[in-house]
């Protein structure tokens, strides 16, 4: 019988169990909500009342806590009493010396509050500050110790000034929020004593004469001289809403003027917010004026560890949450971390100066030539970051944030910078960038903390008069080595071994000009595949045109000197060492080096790569020198010749006429370039302009020594010029421009 009644029990239990399951999946209740929260369905739930989620009023994950809300910072207990915190709710008591009319201990409002002073004659004794332990009815002689709380008893000795807080066998003395203590000792009874919050004096530059400033300092004034701890949120609003209405005011004074008033007023807010924050209760802050100014503010525990995220709309910060206290702590136990984000204090910083003394060499560095002007544009709104912690010149740990802004590749010589307003001892300011880094990725990490702001910088750093030059100078060079082309290829009386050298000098110098002026700048900034193919085709163009050059002064060598010996080089030869020599050393380059061609700034090679512009510079150097050698022995053997009895005086002079043409033409190409080898002070500008000057009109000298002044080009020309307005060509009416005979004599040399 007693076991079927325990087996009957057992299923009506079994029943129970499965009924109140059932239940709870009926309902679809989430069985992770933390503690002190509610299910809302069965994917989430939400703090009850009296606590409260910094992260978001929706809870999601079982990670995220339910935090008490103080609520006595909000809350006014009236005359004679202070308000007491307690787990998910809170009470009102009596100051010591005063009891409630009804004789009850607690109330909740102040329109219960009925305190008055206590009607027994005399004061209150003084209470020792020791509590003694007290025996509990009924115990059998063992004492068991039992908490006092001297603050609801009025057993505390705590000034009207601060708040009594009750712990484990004592209490404490603590300053209200938002007031700071006068004594040393903050938690020590008896000596604490406090005064009321502190806020900035917002007397804005007597000097600047502005109704419109005059007004707003009276209205914050007046603002914060009648704030009271429950109307915290409404003062806030009212702060910031005044702050936007100046700033949209026009304001008639110099940018000096401008740069002074926003410096005090972004310092004098930061403060005011600073001490209002103290007033709020714990957790997450927002608040976005009609002017579209957001303050995001948190507020937690001091002696949190954590790495914590500030949200707002423009973007985040995060930090870790120590750095926030500092080494001085709050005297209610919580810290704050404050984003206030002005999109119109843009009208007072817009042309504010900028201080790039630490990047100046760095800028040198990376563009490959003197910056000779920056230009900035605000790319952000300018947000003050500020903390319960008041000494952020130097942080522990770096704040990392990101703000919104526009989006998108940046432009060559162009870059995006973190930069923070930089106060000054006079009042003014400029944008900064020391201790701040953003690096391309944009983040801004900064190990200190103040204004900032995400600034497009625009670096000049070539010249526009010099980019006239090289553009205008090398489109003349392109016409100019394209009529000698022509002239080369159709002018059939000039056609000789040199010439053929002259034409493919004209080639290789067409060729590289023109891949010169459409792909030398990198505007990508990035060193891609094409800037490195226009760098190799440039190496390959020059080196060519430096060898077709030392093939004239080979050519010159076998016509002068041994002129009784032979005709020189073959076409092949030449062709095998005009084309295949510039070919072999840029295959061995790019073999050896690949990076070193391209550049962040120009499609050229890198000079930064440790001996690589010697791949270039080397094979110049040395074609000019054994040029000059050539023709130094050139002028050797003419002086000779000129010297002896029976000198073929014919012969001479086509030798002297090749021998002044080519040295022309070594100071047009190899001069020029060697002029380029001495350009050591890239600062300077009349040697940047002469060098600019001389390379980019070599297409013209060329055309004038090889073309024009060329007797035979020249009959070539008025014979196609006749031809074309319809006139008939006369030799002879061409050669009655001399006198006597010689006039009828053809030239030997074509000058």
């Amino acid at each position: 019988m007693r076991g079927a009644r325990l087996c009957l029990l057992l299923v009506v239990g079994t029943l129970l169990s499965l009924s109140r399951a059932r239940s709870q999946m009926d309902t679809g209740c989430a069985q992770w909500c933390p503690p002190n929260s509610e299910c809302i369905n069965s994917e989430s739930c939400r703090c009850k009342a009296g606590f409260t989620s910094p992260e978001t009023p929706v809870i999601e994950e079982p990670s995220v806590s339910c935090e008490d809300i103080n609520e006595c910072v909000q809350v006014n207990c009236g005359s004679y009493a202070e308000c007491e915190n307690t787990e998910g709710s809170y009470f009102c008591i009596c100051n010591p010396g005063y009891k409630l009319l009804s004789g009850a201990e607690r109330f909740t409002n102040n329109s219960e509050n009925t305190c008055q002073v206590t009607p027994a004659p005399g004061s209150l004794p003084e209470q020792p500050t020791t509590v003694h332990p007290r025996t509990l009815p009924g115990d059998s002689g063992e004492r068991t110790p039992k908490d006092v709380d001297e603050c609801s008893s009025g057993q505390h000795q705590c000034h009207h000034s601060t708040i009594c807080i009750n712990t484990l066998g004592s209490y404490k003395c603590r300053c209200r929020p938002g007031w700071k203590p006068l004594s040393k000792h903050a938690n020590r009874p008896r000596d604490t004593k406090c005064q009321e919050a502190d806020f900035p004096t917002w007397t804005l530059l007597p000097t600047v004469h502005s109704q419109s400033l005059s007004r707003f300092s009276v209205e914050v004034q007046n603002l914060l001289r009648d704030f009271q701890p429950a109307t915290v949120t409404y003062t806030i609003q009212k702060l910031i809403e005044a702050v936007d209405k100046l700033v949209e005011a026009p304001m008639d004074m110099d940018h000096l003027a401008r740069h002074r008033v926003a410096t005090q007023l972004l310092s004098n807010l930061e403060q005011s917010l600073r001490t209002l924050a103290q007033f709020l209760p714990k957790g997450p802050f927002t608040y976005t004026s009609p002017s579209n100014t957001e303050l995001s503010l948190l507020i937690k525990e001091q002696d949190n560890k954590d790495v914590t995220t500030v949200y707002h709309s423009q973007g985040w910060m995060k930090l870790d949450w120590a750095v926030t206290s500092g080494a001085k702590s709050s005297e209610n136990g919580y810290s704050m971390a404050g984003v206030l984000s002005s999109p119109n204090m843009q009208k007072l910083l817009a042309d504010a100066p900028v201080s790039l003394d630490t990047r100046w060499d760095t800028l040198e560095e990376h563009y490959g030539s003197p910056v000779l002007n920056v230009t900035f544009t605000l790319h952000s709104n300018i947000s003050s970051i500020f903390l319960t912690n008041t000494d952020t010149e130097k942080l522990a740990s770096n704040v990392t944030f990101r703000y919104s802004y526009l989006n998108g590749s940046i432009p060559s010589r162009k870059e995006l910078l973190c930069a923070f307003w930089k106060v000054y001892d006079d009042g003014s300011g400029s944008w900064a960038t020391d201790g701040c880094s953003m690096n391309g990725t944009g983040f801004c990490h900064c190990n200190h903390l103040t204004s900032f702001a995400i600034l497009m910088a625009h670096y000049q750093v070539q010249d526009p008069r010099l980019v006239l030059i090289t553009k205008v100078g090398l489109s003349i060079s392109l016409i100019c080595l394209l009529l000698c082309i022509l002239t080369f290829l159709l002018v059939k009386p000039i056609q000789s071994s040199r010439t053929m050298v002259h034409l493919h000098l004209c080639i290789c110098l067409f060729l590289g000009s023109a891949i010169f002026l459409a792909g030398i700048e990198n505007e990508g900034g990035e060193v891609s595949l094409r800037c490195r193919l226009v760098a190799v085709m440039l190496h390959y163009c020059f080196l060519a045109a430096f060898c077709w050059m030392a093939l004239e002064g080979v050519e010159l060598y076998f016509l002068v000197v041994r002129v009784f010996q032979g005709q020189g080089l073959n076409t092949w030869c030449r062709c095998l060492l005009g084309y295949g020599v510039p070919l072999l050393i840029v295959a061995i380059s790019a073999a050896v080096k690949r990076e070193g061609y391209g550049h962040p700034t120009y499609c050229w090679l890198d000079y930064r790569k440790e001996g690589f512009l010697w791949s270039f510079v080397g094979p110049m150097a040395f074609i000019i020198l054994c040029n000059a050698a050539i023709f130094v022995i050139t002028l050797w053997k003419l002086t000779m010749k000129f010297s002896e009895i029976n000198p073929n005086m014919k012969k001479l002079r086509k030798a002297r006429v090749l021998t002044i043409t080519a040295i022309a033409q070594l100071l047009v190409l190899g001069c020029t370039w060697g002029f380029g080898l001495f350009l050591f002070n890239p600062h300077s500008l009349w040697l940047s302009y002469i060098f600019t000057l001389l390379n980019c009109l070599q297409g013209l000298f060329l055309y004038v020594m090889l073309c024009l002044l060329n007797k035979k080009v020249r009959e070539e020309y008025h014979k196609w010029a006749c031809l074309v307005a319809g006139n008939k060509y006369s030799e002879f009416n061409s050669s009655t421009t001399g006198t006597g005979t010689r006039a009828f004599r053809p030239s030997e040399s074509g000058m």
